[in-house]
């Protein structure tokens, strides 16, 4: 009785009522779709970001909204974006960025081996590729004359429509090196002040397409390396497990993958060894 009190009290508080039951609908469809575990402690972000869709659509209830999510994939598409995380920044864990261009470039080169291959899995608003393509130019190897292709994918719509337009707000590259951002930046004028348009020669190297981890994968591959950091935090140990067999399917022999400073892969020795600095190349 007391936590039924405790829960009334809260939803009185609340624009709409949101209850235990409406949270395990939507934690399901979350996990259903696209992987995503919720933990319980979640209940009030889901809450806040989904209270404006019910105030975007004019509804007068979690329920309706639920039942709508169920008919309308539009609204299911705004509903998984609302719900899934883009935390990103330009250069996030530098240390990454070193290892391309002390490492992999320079043995790449003196293999002989002109072709590159990279994929950003959950790339959010763009800086994670945009970052490996100003690491690829800006390399001691003039990589300029080599076959280049960066795949940047993610399964929010939004933040990918974004990341492909390049523009961003200068708080998010005041950070870097004046020379960086002269170099691979254009700054607004007009309506534009304030925003910042990446190169023409970045854009070029990216191609950016929406993808669910959860579903089949269209490309074959092999990556000289991909970048999924920050990703399968998000996911349970199973779901984990597949989606790194999957990579190192596509992932060449002696090629790498980058994970997120909270991410381990001790459990997949037999594909993977650690390089350091949460590196990993395939075995």
């Amino acid at each position: 009785m007391k936590h039924q009190k405790k829960e009334d009290s809260s939803n009185r508080e609340r624009e709409f009522a949101f209850t235990s039951e409406h949270f395990v609908r939507v934690r399901d469809e979350l996990y259903d779709y696209a992987g995503i575990v919720l933990a319980d402690h979640k209940q009030d972000m889901v809450y806040n970001r989904l209270v404006r869709r019910l105030r975007d659509l004019n509804l007068v209830s979690f329920d309706d909204y639920l039942n709508f999510l169920d008919s309308d994939s539009a609204e299911f598409t705004k509903f998984i974006n609302a719900m899934t995380t883009n935390l990103t920044s330009f250069f996030r864990e530098k240390h990454h960025f070193e290892f391309i261009n002390k490492t992999i470039i320079p043995n790449m080169s003196k293999q002989g081996n002109r072709r590159l291959r990279v994929w950003s899995a959950g790339c959010s608003l763009g800086e994670e590729p945009y970052s490996i393509a100003m690491t690829l130019l800006d390399s001691k190897i003039d990589v300029s004359n080599w076959d280049v292709r960066l795949l940047a994918t993610d399964i929010d719509s939004a933040v990918l429509a974004q990341a492909a337009r390049g523009v961003y707000g200068f708080e998010r590259i005041e950070s870097l090196p004046k020379m960086t951002q002269r170099k691979w930046f254009l700054k607004g004028v007009g309506e534009q002040q304030g925003q910042m348009k990446v190169q023409k020669a970045l854009k070029a190297m990216i191609t950016f397409n929406h993808l669910n981890l959860m579903h089949d994968w269209p490309m074959q591959g092999p990556f000289d390396f991909i970048f999924c950091r920050n990703v399968m935090i998000y996911f349970d140990t199973k779901t984990q497990e597949n989606l790194l067999d999957r990579m190192a399917d596509l992932i060449k022999p002696g090629g790498y993958l980058f994970v997120g400073h909270s991410e381990a892969l001790a459990r997949h020795g037999n594909r993977f060894k650690l390089m350091g600095k949460t590196i990993y190349q395939k075995v």
